[in-house]
């Protein structure tokens, strides 16, 4: 089939797999190389900009579309073979490959577009007999490899999506780039905004970042506004039509993209992907129900099947969009498709109650990772006993939930969750059960920063278990009154409730809830004057946490402890017990917590480490950041601290350096801010207050580094002038950099400018 390559083909986001294919087809030893991935993924349009960009390297270019169906086509690589290997020159007018006059490099570089399901052997056997020739170099175009030997391959993955890199803003992802570019196309008058940037980064996401799909997506905007598109493709992404009528079928529409990715699979494999289909992005071979990888390699060879990432060794696995959709609704998914969800969703209901006696002791960390991972599929299965009008396997699973939830910061999600299954369906739960929905609503709502709805619930929860009689569940109900009258500033009614419960939940050998109603009652302690009572309920709740191994929990006594030590004027106690907690909240991912925790290691820094004002600045900006993702309201009091906190901060430094350490700590994730928190340096034995402070942090050769980098002298220029090696003083600025918390030079020569 004849085709000629046209101008630019304004590939976006490509340029490292562009010079990567380019360097790839420069080496003089490279005789085959197939460039690899999913359909739609943009093979053809990488490799033919590339060819088109190495042509002056060539004595010769050809460009041969292999995707003809048939015996023709077969016939057309047969007679492309010969020609090659025989040196001959195309027919002028004929049909097959179309030459692009080269250089005088020697070589022929041909481009083999297209060699897919029933061509793909006769590609393989053209590319092996061309590949025998020294002078012909093969760029091939494939979902999968052809399975030659020598073949170098190039697989090219979707563009990325938000969320993808760190703290990466909507704009920057490269599909967002490209779904902006096509959608000006189709109306001149579109702009990615900060109304719309939210609902345009669901899109790219849920599209996965695949650029037809992204572009399919772009002409829609002619009809709706990005936020009714992301509804419409929720449902089923198969919806998306209206490629271009010159365009092959299969790029006209992602339900035909979706039919011709499947085409040709093996019966098995087919029954397998419509399972696999009703997995959510991220789940795991084992809770899927497979033993190995032998099985899946088939759909892995043609991006059916991609893997995310690995989770303690266990890949996570996903069936991408569109085939998903496709698999689901379609005949792939057309067997038992009720039968199918029904199974998964007892998978996953069997896996949270198995994960459950592990989540407050050993192996915690590893199950509350395992979840979070799980979380969508988690979901997924609840919403589907919910539909299907299990309400007591629904309520099992929202308490089995309950830790999970909390540390992953679904707050808002878990409360709905609560009273949607407590009166959904009309049907009436058993009172127990409904006591312990009621109480773990109250859990979620002081979470959300509301301690008054937050002891209605609690009150209503043991209004429900006294009918009951569960002195157990009535005991932990009351620890989550309590807490949440000492919140609401009752500290007196608080301890009265506390003290109760305490002493009920130390008597039936409840040893969690014993623990956690001590750290709560030593708060009220705390509030009401009483320090050393207070710090001797810390102390053996902080033991029995550590005993049970506990991290959440003692991550939270830790840091009722290290409150206490800075009012008591025990800096370094404190400093000790924060960190400790911030290392606790890494290991499992916490994300409800740790705002707090990264506000409380903040103030730390401002009052024992002045030097370490830009580092202060951007871990408030991070935790004020990541609450906001929870949906968490701060307590007044301790807003009033924050706000005090960040005036000082303001006034203290340059406006620039402050608003440069503000935005840099909004982008952090919750693991780059809890990185940041313990990196910096353990405080002085004897602070130092003022600018002073700032400067007794470096030693005398660091301070002369600090001094030059302030005067805008470069490292060669330091090196020369103070008679060191450059990487000295390279080491010199890091260490000067980390002392200060600073990320960049001109916070240095802020930093200098506060010394004089």
């Amino acid at each position: 089939m004849s085709v000629a390559l046209g101008a630019d083909t304004d590939l976006v986001g490509r340029e490292l797999e562009a010079a990567a294919l380019r360097e790839r087809l420069r080496q003089p030893r490279v005789r085959l190389v197939t460039l690899t991935g999913r359909a739609g993924v943009g093979k053809t349009r990488l490799a033919r900009e590339s060819v088109r960009e190495l042509g002056a390297e060539f004595r010769r270019v050809e460009v041969f579309d292999a995707s003809a169906p048939g015996e023709a086509g077969r016939d057309a690589l047969r007679a492309l073979v010969s020609r090659l290997t025989d040196g001959a020159p195309p027919a002028p007018g004929a049909g097959g490959p179309q030459p692009v006059p080269g250089g005088a490099a020697g070589r022929i570089l041909l481009l083999l577009d297209g060699c897919d399901h029933e061509v793909r052997e006769a590609a393989a056997e053209a590319a092996v007999s061309l590949a025998a020739d020294p002078r012909v170099v093969v760029l091939a175009t494939a979902v999968e490899p052809l399975g030659v030997y020598g073949e170098q391959l190039l697989p090219l993955a979707p563009l990325p999506v938000p969320g993808d890199g760190e703290g990466d803003e909507p704009h920057e992802a490269a599909s967002v780039a490209l779904f902006v570019r096509r959608a000006r196309d189709a109306d001149p008058s579109f702009a990615l905004t900060l109304e719309n940037s939210a609902a345009v980064a669901e899109i790219c996401t849920l599209l996965g970042g695949l650029p037809l799909a992204l572009e399919l997506a772009a002409q829609r905007l002619r009809l709706l506004p990005p936020h009714l598109l992301a509804a419409r493709l929720r449902g089923r992404t198969t919806v998306l039509a209206g490629g271009p009528v010159d365009a092959p079928g299969r790029h006209r529409s992602l339900a035909a993209l979706a039919e011709w990715s499947c085409r040709g699979l093996a019966p098995a494999a087919r029954t397998l992907l419509g399972r696999l289909a009703v997995y959510e992005p991220g789940f795991g071979l084992a809770t899927a129900g497979l033993t190995d990888e032998e099985g899946l390699e088939p759909l892995m060879d043609r991006g059916l099947l991609t893997v995310l990432g690995e989770e303690r060794g266990e890949l996570r696995l996903a069936v991408p969009e569109p085939v998903r959709s496709y698999a689901r609704t379609g005949p792939a998914g057309a067997d038992g498709g009720g039968a199918v969800l029904d199974a998964h969703a007892d998978r996953y209901r069997r896996l949270v109650a198995a994960a459950l006696p592990g989540l407050a002791g050993t192996g915690q960390d590893r199950l509350l990772r395992e979840s979070a991972a799980e979380s969508a599929n988690v979901l997924a299965a609840l919403g589907r006993l919910h539909e299907q009008g299990d309400g007591e396997a629904a309520a099992a699973m929202v308490l089995g939930c309950r830790l999970p939830w909390l540390v992953q910061g679904r707050l808002r999600e878990g409360l709905e969750w609560c009273d949607q299954v407590d009166g959904g369906r009309g049907q009436q739960l058993p009172e127990a059960l409904r006591a312990r929905l009621a109480d773990l609503s109250g859990v979620f709502a002081l979470a959300l920063g509301d301690p008054q709805e937050s002891a209605r619930r609690h009150r209503r929860a043991l209004a429900l278990g006294r009918s009951v009689g569960d002195r157990r569940q009535n005991a932990l109900a009351s620890v989550g009154l309590g807490t949440a009258l000492l919140r609401s500033g009752d500290a007196s009614g608080a301890r009265s409730v506390l003290v109760t419960a305490l002493s009920a939940l130390s008597a039936m050998g409840v040893t969690g809830g014993t623990a956690e109603a001590s750290v709560s009652l030593a708060g009220a302690l705390h509030a009401e004057g009483d320090r050393r009572q207070a710090l001797q309920m810390l102390d053996r709740a902080e033991e029995t946490f550590r005993r049970i191994k506990d991290g959440r929990g003692l991550a939270g006594a830790l840091r009722a402890g290290a409150a206490m030590a800075l009012e008591g004027d025990e800096p370094a106690r404190a400093e000790a017990a924060a960190r400790e907690a911030l290392r606790l909240y890494e290991t499992i991912d916490e994300r409800t917590e740790l705002p707090g925790a990264l506000e409380e290691f903040a103030l730390l820094l401002l009052r024992t480490q002045p030097a370490q004002r830009p580092r202060t600045v951007r871990l408030l900006a991070a935790a004020d950041a990541l609450r906001r993702r929870t949906g968490a309201e701060v307590p007044q009091e301790w807003r009033s601290k924050a706000e005090q906190a960040r005036t000082e901060l303001g006034s203290r430094l340059d406006w620039p350096d402050f608003a440069t350490a503000w935005a840099e700590g909004v982008r952090m994730s919750a693991p780059t801010a809890v990185t940041e928190a313990l990196s910096a340096p353990a405080p002085s034995r004897h602070p130092v207050a003022g600018a002073a402070a700032e400067a007794q942090s470096l030693t005398p050769r660091q301070a002369q580094v600090a001094l030059l980098v302030a005067e805008g002298l470069t490292n060669r220029h330091i090196a020369a002038r103070l008679g060191i090696s450059e990487w000295t003083v390279v080491n010199h600025v890091r260490q000067v950099m980390r002392r200060l918390g600073c990320t960049s030079r001109v916070q240095v020569a802020g930093a200098v400018g506060r010394w004089a």
